[in-house]
Protein backbone atom coordinates (compact mmCIF):
# COMPACT_ATOMS: atom_id res chain seq x y z
CA UNK A 1 0.00 0.00 0.00
CA UNK A 2 1.53 3.40 -1.14
CA UNK A 3 1.23 6.71 0.92
CA UNK A 4 -1.12 9.37 -0.51
CA UNK A 5 -1.66 12.51 0.29
CA UNK A 6 -5.04 11.74 2.14
CA UNK A 7 -3.64 9.71 4.77
CA UNK A 8 -3.14 11.12 8.11
CA UNK A 9 0.43 11.71 8.52
CA UNK A 10 -0.02 9.88 11.88
CA UNK A 11 -1.82 6.65 9.97
CA UNK A 12 1.90 7.14 7.99
CA UNK A 13 4.31 6.52 10.97
CA UNK A 14 1.73 3.51 12.28
CA UNK A 15 2.26 2.25 8.97
CA UNK A 16 5.97 2.09 9.10
CA UNK A 17 7.80 3.95 11.59
CA UNK A 18 10.93 3.55 10.15
CA UNK A 19 10.06 6.80 8.08
CA UNK A 20 10.38 8.91 11.02
CA UNK A 21 13.89 9.78 10.42
CA UNK A 22 12.72 10.53 6.14
CA UNK A 23 9.78 12.62 7.82
CA UNK A 24 12.53 14.71 9.98
CA UNK A 25 14.63 15.71 7.11
CA UNK A 26 11.74 17.45 5.66
CA UNK A 27 11.19 19.52 8.73
CA UNK A 28 8.23 17.92 9.50
CA UNK A 29 8.09 17.19 13.66
CA UNK A 30 5.62 15.42 15.63
CA UNK A 31 2.60 17.50 16.57
CA UNK A 32 0.91 17.41 13.43
CA UNK A 33 -2.98 15.87 15.29
CA UNK A 34 -4.87 14.21 12.72
CA UNK A 35 -3.65 16.65 9.46
CA UNK A 36 -3.46 14.69 6.13
CA UNK A 37 -0.11 14.25 4.64
CA UNK A 38 -1.41 17.03 2.20
CA UNK A 39 -1.77 19.06 5.17
CA UNK A 40 0.79 18.72 6.68
CA UNK A 41 2.90 19.34 3.57
CA UNK A 42 1.16 22.55 3.31
CA UNK A 43 2.01 23.54 6.74
CA UNK A 44 5.82 22.96 6.54
CA UNK A 45 6.13 24.27 3.06
CA UNK A 46 6.98 21.16 1.69
CA UNK A 47 6.57 20.36 -1.92
CA UNK A 48 3.65 17.35 -1.74
CA UNK A 49 4.95 15.33 -4.92
CA UNK A 50 8.13 15.43 -4.12
CA UNK A 51 7.42 14.19 -0.10
CA UNK A 52 5.38 11.45 -1.59
CA UNK A 53 7.66 10.12 -3.97
CA UNK A 54 10.16 10.18 -1.00
CA UNK A 55 8.56 8.10 1.42
CA UNK A 56 7.11 5.95 -1.12
CA UNK A 57 10.59 4.91 -2.18
CA UNK A 58 11.67 3.87 1.23
CA UNK A 59 8.46 2.84 2.46
CA UNK A 60 8.41 0.17 -0.44
CA UNK A 61 11.28 -0.86 -1.55
CA UNK A 62 9.73 -2.54 -5.25
CA UNK A 63 8.91 1.55 -5.94
CA UNK A 64 11.71 3.73 -7.50
CA UNK A 65 10.01 6.54 -9.77
CA UNK A 66 13.04 7.57 -11.87
CA UNK A 67 11.17 9.40 -14.64
CA UNK A 68 9.14 11.02 -11.73
CA UNK A 69 11.77 12.08 -9.52
CA UNK A 70 14.31 13.47 -12.41
CA UNK A 71 11.28 15.70 -13.11
CA UNK A 72 12.29 18.00 -10.06
CA UNK A 73 14.15 20.80 -9.80
CA UNK A 74 17.94 19.05 -9.28
CA UNK A 75 18.74 22.06 -6.35
CA UNK A 76 15.13 20.02 -4.26
CA UNK A 77 17.22 16.91 -5.08
CA UNK A 78 20.76 18.06 -3.40
CA UNK A 79 18.54 19.85 -0.41
CA UNK A 80 16.85 16.48 0.62
CA UNK A 81 20.28 14.77 0.17
CA UNK A 82 22.34 17.32 2.04
CA UNK A 83 19.37 16.40 4.53
CA UNK A 84 20.30 12.84 4.73
CA UNK A 85 23.99 13.32 4.81
CA UNK A 86 23.17 15.43 8.30
CA UNK A 87 21.37 12.82 9.81
CA UNK A 88 23.73 9.96 9.60
CA UNK A 89 26.95 12.82 10.40
CA UNK A 90 25.30 14.17 13.53
CA UNK A 91 22.63 11.29 14.69
CA UNK A 92 23.26 7.84 13.58
CA UNK A 93 26.79 7.32 13.59
CA UNK A 94 26.97 9.44 17.05
CA UNK A 95 24.28 6.65 18.14
CA UNK A 96 26.46 3.50 17.09
CA UNK A 97 29.49 4.85 19.19
CA UNK A 98 27.31 4.95 21.82
CA UNK A 99 26.23 1.54 21.79
CA UNK A 100 29.85 0.27 20.49
CA UNK A 101 31.12 2.35 23.87
CA UNK A 102 28.99 0.84 25.83
CA UNK A 103 30.70 -2.67 25.61
CA UNK A 104 34.02 -1.35 27.79
CA UNK A 105 31.19 -1.58 30.89
CA UNK A 106 31.27 -4.95 30.20
CA UNK A 107 34.14 -5.77 32.48
CA UNK A 108 34.48 -9.81 30.94
CA UNK A 109 34.61 -8.26 27.74
CA UNK A 110 37.94 -8.77 26.00
CA UNK A 111 39.69 -5.46 25.50
CA UNK A 112 40.98 -6.57 22.37
CA UNK A 113 38.21 -7.66 20.56
CA UNK A 114 36.41 -3.93 21.98
CA UNK A 115 39.46 -2.08 20.69
CA UNK A 116 39.12 -4.31 17.09
CA UNK A 117 35.28 -3.08 16.84
CA UNK A 118 36.53 0.69 17.82
CA UNK A 119 39.08 0.56 15.67
CA UNK A 120 37.14 -0.85 12.41
CA UNK A 121 34.04 1.40 13.11
CA UNK A 122 36.29 4.38 13.62
CA UNK A 123 38.10 3.25 9.92
CA UNK A 124 34.20 3.19 8.41
CA UNK A 125 32.65 6.53 9.88
CA UNK A 126 35.75 8.30 8.34
CA UNK A 127 35.55 6.53 4.93
CA UNK A 128 31.90 7.72 5.28
CA UNK A 129 32.72 11.27 6.03
CA UNK A 130 35.23 12.08 3.95
CA UNK A 131 33.00 10.67 0.95
CA UNK A 132 30.27 12.66 2.38
CA UNK A 133 32.53 15.89 2.45
CA UNK A 134 33.32 15.20 -1.32
CA UNK A 135 29.73 15.26 -2.51
CA UNK A 136 29.10 18.61 0.05
CA UNK A 137 32.39 20.35 -1.31
CA UNK A 138 32.40 19.59 -4.46
CA UNK A 139 29.90 17.85 -6.17
CA UNK A 140 26.78 19.44 -4.97
CA UNK A 141 27.86 23.18 -5.65
CA UNK A 142 29.19 21.94 -9.16
CA UNK A 143 25.75 20.85 -9.59
CA UNK A 144 24.00 23.81 -8.42
CA UNK A 145 26.63 26.11 -10.57
CA UNK A 146 26.20 24.27 -13.41
CA UNK A 147 22.37 24.69 -12.76
CA UNK A 148 22.77 28.24 -12.68
CA UNK A 149 24.57 28.57 -15.73
CA UNK A 150 21.66 26.77 -17.56
CA UNK A 151 19.21 28.89 -15.81
CA UNK A 152 20.96 31.84 -16.87
CA UNK A 153 22.80 30.74 -19.82
CA UNK A 154 25.79 32.77 -18.34
CA UNK A 155 29.27 30.69 -18.13
CA UNK A 156 30.80 32.90 -15.73
CA UNK A 157 28.38 31.17 -12.85
CA UNK A 158 29.69 27.77 -13.89
CA UNK A 159 33.28 28.65 -12.99
CA UNK A 160 33.52 24.86 -11.76
CA UNK A 161 32.53 23.20 -15.26
CA UNK A 162 35.35 23.65 -16.62
CA UNK A 163 37.35 21.21 -14.84
CA UNK A 164 35.22 18.97 -13.85
CA UNK A 165 32.29 16.67 -14.36
CA UNK A 166 29.74 14.32 -13.14
CA UNK A 167 31.76 11.37 -14.98
CA UNK A 168 34.37 12.20 -12.32
CA UNK A 169 31.50 11.97 -9.94
CA UNK A 170 31.06 8.67 -10.93
CA UNK A 171 34.61 7.14 -11.03
CA UNK A 172 35.06 8.11 -7.15
CA UNK A 173 31.89 7.41 -6.26
CA UNK A 174 33.30 5.02 -3.13
CA UNK A 175 30.87 2.04 -2.72
CA UNK A 176 30.78 2.76 1.55
CA UNK A 177 27.97 0.18 1.62
CA UNK A 178 30.20 -2.67 1.19
CA UNK A 179 32.62 -1.70 3.97
CA UNK A 180 29.28 -1.34 6.24
CA UNK A 181 28.61 -5.37 4.99
CA UNK A 182 31.90 -6.02 6.10
CA UNK A 183 31.58 -4.35 9.33
CA UNK A 184 28.47 -6.42 10.11
CA UNK A 185 29.52 -9.74 8.79
CA UNK A 186 32.93 -8.98 11.49
CA UNK A 187 29.88 -8.43 14.16
CA UNK A 188 27.87 -11.67 13.07
CA UNK A 189 30.46 -14.03 12.53
CA UNK A 190 33.48 -13.56 14.56
CA UNK A 191 33.16 -11.27 17.47
CA UNK A 192 33.00 -12.98 20.51
CA UNK A 193 29.51 -11.32 22.29
CA UNK A 194 29.67 -10.51 25.48
CA UNK A 195 27.35 -11.17 28.49
CA UNK A 196 24.32 -9.07 27.72
CA UNK A 197 24.15 -10.32 24.06
CA UNK A 198 21.34 -7.25 24.10
CA UNK A 199 23.92 -4.78 23.16
CA UNK A 200 25.39 -6.30 20.01
CA UNK A 201 21.39 -6.66 18.56
CA UNK A 202 21.19 -3.39 18.98
CA UNK A 203 24.47 -2.52 17.69
CA UNK A 204 23.41 -4.72 14.52
CA UNK A 205 19.82 -3.32 14.52
CA UNK A 206 21.21 0.33 13.95
CA UNK A 207 23.66 -1.19 11.41
CA UNK A 208 21.47 -2.96 9.76
CA UNK A 209 19.23 0.43 9.45
CA UNK A 210 22.21 2.78 7.99
CA UNK A 211 22.70 0.13 5.63
CA UNK A 212 19.15 0.28 4.64
CA UNK A 213 19.00 4.02 4.44
CA UNK A 214 22.29 4.43 2.80
CA UNK A 215 21.46 2.30 -0.04
CA UNK A 216 18.41 4.22 -0.49
CA UNK A 217 20.52 7.16 -0.80
CA UNK A 218 23.01 5.97 -3.14
CA UNK A 219 20.15 4.68 -5.25
CA UNK A 220 19.02 8.86 -5.59
CA UNK A 221 22.45 10.01 -6.42
CA UNK A 222 23.49 7.33 -9.13
CA UNK A 223 20.18 6.15 -10.55
CA UNK A 224 18.34 9.73 -10.53
CA UNK A 225 20.81 12.74 -9.78
CA UNK A 226 23.70 11.45 -12.20
CA UNK A 227 21.52 10.91 -15.21
CA UNK A 228 20.05 14.17 -14.47
CA UNK A 229 23.71 15.96 -14.36
CA UNK A 230 24.75 13.93 -17.88
CA UNK A 231 21.70 15.70 -19.67
CA UNK A 232 22.84 19.21 -17.98
CA UNK A 233 26.13 19.38 -18.98
CA UNK A 234 24.90 18.17 -22.57
CA UNK A 235 22.63 21.08 -22.43
CA UNK A 236 24.94 23.71 -21.55
CA UNK A 237 27.77 21.91 -23.86
CA UNK A 238 25.04 22.53 -26.81
CA UNK A 239 24.08 26.09 -25.69
CA UNK A 240 27.79 27.02 -25.68
CA UNK A 241 28.44 25.69 -29.23
CA UNK A 242 25.00 27.44 -30.64
CA UNK A 243 26.61 30.75 -29.43
CA UNK A 244 30.31 29.98 -31.01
Amino acid sequence: MHINKEMKMADVIHMNHHLLHVINRFGIQLGFGEKSVREVCEHYHVNLNFFLEIVNTYHDQTYFPVRELQGFPVGMLIDYLQKTHKYYLEYKIPDIERIIDKLSDEKDYESTHLILLQQFFHDYKNELTNHILSEEQRVYPYILALERALNSLDDSSCSPCVDYSIDQYEEEHDDVESKLFDLKNIIIKYMPSPRDSKLFNHMLHELFELEKDLNNHAHIEDLILVPMVSQMELKLEESNNRRT
